[in-house]
């Protein structure tokens, strides 16, 4: 399976972990801040940040959260990390956060097999980043329709699922 890239953290003083119960508000402002995400509630922060740590990162530059990742194994297939969200703020833009935070997650669970995501066919940044993630990874993105108007309604774009081999 190929690793990440080498990691620029001791240049750029970001550092990815997993997250603390404390870092639950944080996760919240972020995805507010970051522009384009479904803000979820308060409380659905504070449970990834408890019952998801082990597969949730967050990223931290000078002690404050910069960008974070939440995601899970799917329970019918355990192999597979879902992301939930992903969320780089602008101040940390333009360094290849989001793939660092997606290649830290990977690499801290030998058992995967692939990551998934949906994402908005109109959101190049997002369809740019798993694309970028898969090459670094050895992979490849395929792309499939997963959820339409029937499922989210119709004032939510529809969402396709994007599936990356891990190698």
């Amino acid at each position: 399976m190929a690793s990440a890239p080498t990691d620029d953290a001791a240049s750029d003083g970001i550092e990815i972990d997993a997250p603390t119960l404390a870092d639950a508000p944080a996760l919240w402002q972020a995805a507010q801040a970051a522009g384009g995400l479904d803000v979820n509630p308060l409380y659905a922060y504070v449970l990834w940040c408890r019952d998801f740590a082990a597969t949730t990162a967050v990223a931290r530059m000078a002690g404050e959260v910069v960008g974070y990742c939440t995601a899970y194994r799917r329970p019918d297939v355990p192999t597979t990390l879902f992301v939930w969200q992903i969320a780089v703020l602008p101040a940390a833009r333009r360094r290849g956060l989001g793939q660092r935070i997606l290649h830290h997650l990977v690499d801290r669970d030998a058992r995967l097999t692939a990551l998934e995501a949906t994402v908005t066919h109109d959101n190049a940044a997002s369809l740019a980043m798993f694309a970028t993630f898969a090459r670094q990874r050895g992979s490849e993105v395929t792309v499939s329709p997963l959820f339409g108007h029937e499922h989210l309604g119709a004032d939510h774009e529809p969402e396709d699922l994007l599936h990356i081999p891990l190698r």
